[in-house]
């Protein structure tokens, strides 16, 4: 598969098979990778790979905290705090093409559902965090953007190439909201970020939920061309 027909066909995955991705196919994924570019080749990026039992009690430790602590939210590195236009506009957009037309908004129960499905990764089998040295990208004159810049370059190829290998991957943001049971169960320190989660494994097709893909703005809305 070329690269313009994995851009073409990656998405985010929201249901997956229980088969285990093999783990010579995830670091050939990682190997290929890494050749993400990054400023004076600093490569910021380092990975944990998690299955298994690890990976049940980390999800075991978010079930349990579920929704109750998100009103202080624990994330390492900053999240939005605030979507101004047009940004909230396409959010809201887009949820309401995800929930089939519908505009009003999700009861807490079906809040609650949702969150735990995502605390599970989707059914996925394997969950990439991505992390970063606390020194590298919290710095004394601000946050260091282009070290999540590097980084994102480097999601990216892990996301394109596992399309290329027949996976699928959803990039979540919830994953790592509760760092500490990360932390905790894989032993990571502290002086390494726990920045975003990344669920890989094989894409349920059956699913109508995988059928969804999200729109994006027209070209000449968001690009302008000067000398040509």
């Amino acid at each position: 598969m070329d690269v313009v027909q994995a851009i073409k066909e990656r998405k985010s995955i929201r249901a997956f098979k229980p088969d285990q991705v093999p783990l010579d196919l995830l670091k050939e994924i990682f190997e290929r990778a890494m050749r993400a570019p990054s400023w004076a080749n600093t490569q910021p990026w380092e990975f944990a790979v998690v299955t298994g039992k690890k990976l049940l009690a980390i999800q075991d430790g978010f079930v349990k905290r579920g929704a109750a602590d998100l009103g202080n939210l624990q994330s390492e590195v900053p999240r939005p705090y605030d979507f101004p236009e047009p940004y909230i506009s396409r959010i809201k957009k887009m949820q309401v093409k995800e929930m089939r037309g519908r505009t009003s908004e999700l009861t807490p129960e079906e809040m609650e559902k949702r969150m735990l499905i995502n605390f599970r990764h989707y059914g996925a089998t394997t969950c990439i965090y991505l992390l970063i040295g606390k020194d590298y990208l919290m710095q004394e004159q601000g946050i260091n953007v282009w070290g999540m810049y590097d980084s994102g370059s480097v999601v990216q190829n892990i996301m394109l190439l596992a399309v290329n290998c027949g996976l699928g991957t959803i990039a979540q943001a919830m994953a790592v909201v509760y760092p500490d049971i990360i932390h905790k169960e894989l032993d990571i320190p502290p002086d390494k970020l726990i920045a975003l989660g990344i669920a890989i494994g094989y894409p349920d097709w059956d699913n109508e939920i995988n059928e969804d893909f999200r729109d994006r703005e027209p070209l000449d809305t968001m690009a302008k061309f000067y000398g040509f």
